[in-house]
Order: structure tokens, then sequence, then C-alpha cells
């Protein structure tokens, strides 16, 4: 999932800019789920998410679970913030298509 969105907003704002917004959202997140400071990008080429995915692995279900959404709930807020809800959305589509963008919106609304 991260790594679609990765793809579709990198070709828009470039790898330092998304790069930039993750870091900013697991900073947040991290408040509340301190565990989650070893998820920030790595440097090393197809392993920008690998110390978000160890650090999930190594949490149950459900922490884990509410980790991941309140991550990527910020990471949405922050960049609708930034480009509007509209162009948001376009981009969410574009990378998750209608099904997924639709779960992520639920997921939110219920926050």
């Amino acid at each position: 999932m991260w790594e679609r969105l990765a793809s579709e907003l990198v070709a828009i704002i470039g790898q330092g800019g998304f790069d930039s917004l993750y870091s900013r959202s697991l900073h947040l997140a991290v408040v509340t789920f301190p565990w989650l400071a070893a998820g920030y990008p790595s440097q090393q080429a197809g392993s920008r998410f690998a110390g978000l995915q160890t650090s999930l692995e190594g949490r149950d279900f459900t922490e884990a679970s509410e980790a991941s959404i309140a991550l990527l709930i910020t990471f949405i807020d922050i960049l609708v913030t930034l480009i509007g809800e509209s162009l948001t959305t376009s981009i969410l589509r574009a990378a998750w298509g209608d099904d997924a963008l639709d779960i992520a919106v639920k997921d939110s609304d219920n926050e």
C-alpha cells in the first residue's frame, strides 16, 4: 500500500518531497506509538519501508493495525492540508483504486 502511494507521489513531488511527508507523519505517529521510530525511511534502494515493516511485525495484530492506520491517516491529513482534498483523493485513487480508498476513508471517519 505504501509503495503504491509512494510511486504516485514521487512522480509528482519527487523522492525528497515524499520522504519529507512520510518522515513528518512518522514523527507525529511516534508520539502515540514510540516503537514506530524504527520505521524511518531507509536510504537503500528497494527498502524504503523496511523499518516500518520490521516495527509492525514486532507487534501484535491489533497494535500494529492501530499504528499503521494512525500513520496513514496522519500522512493523508498532511497531504490534504498541503494540496487539498480533491487532488489528494485523485492521487489516492490512482495509487489504490476506489475500493482501497473507500476503506481508507471509512477508517479515517472512525478515528
